[in-house]
């Protein structure tokens, strides 16, 4: 077989046909499916971190939902500012049914936080630490919501077993809208 000039400028043609595809056809479409495929692995990543938010955000739906019933449980426990005085007249009541004598309360300057009042009380009563305990056992059982912040017990001179009691109650309260009390 004889190679000639016309054989030779076909095995080039033949040998260049590949060559020119590849570079021309083949490769520029290799990159464009690469980057496709990055580009739906990246939507598809994306597509479940939203399905996980999505399922969070239902679940921090609900969690709110709670909090939210919670939330109208302690405040249907907060007297109005109305309500106060009758609540001051049942721990009244409460000191002296535990056995300690009526409690004299002096209004100390009332606090304001969110959505609510707090009306501290300093109170003065005297009787027997046993009687102390009932009062405060049954002040805890109240539907109302209060705290004991500051406590002083003496014990009285001369009488066996008897105490002097000071301490702060703060009784919370929703304001009716009117200002301060």
């Amino acid at each position: 077989m004889k190679f000639g000039m016309r054989e030779i400028v076909l095995l080039v043609v033949l040998l260049a046909l590949p060559v020119a595809s590849y570079l021309l056809v083949f490769k520029p479409q290799n990159e464009s499916i690469t980057r496709a495929k990055a580009e739906i692995g990246h939507k598809q990543e994306m597509l479940r971190q939203l399905s996980k938010e999505t399922a969070r955000n239902e679940d921090l739906r609900r969690a709110n939902d709670i909090i939210q019933v919670r939330i109208a449980e302690v405040e249907d426990r907060l007297p109005s500012e109305k309500e106060v005085d009758r609540v001051i007249r049942q721990v009244s009541d409460l000191a002296v049914r535990a056995g300690l004598s009526a409690p004299a309360m002096q209004n100390l300057k009332q606090l304001q936080a969110a959505q609510y009042w707090e009306q501290p009380l300093e109170v003065k009563t005297s009787g027997t630490f046993k009687g102390y305990y009932e009062f405060l056992l049954s002040l805890e059982r109240m539907p109302r919501i209060t705290r004991i912040p500051d406590v002083k017990l003496v014990r009285s001179r001369g009488t066996d077993g008897m105490m002097d009691i000071t301490f702060t109650l703060s009784i919370y309260y929703q304001n009716d809208g009117g200002g301060s009390r």
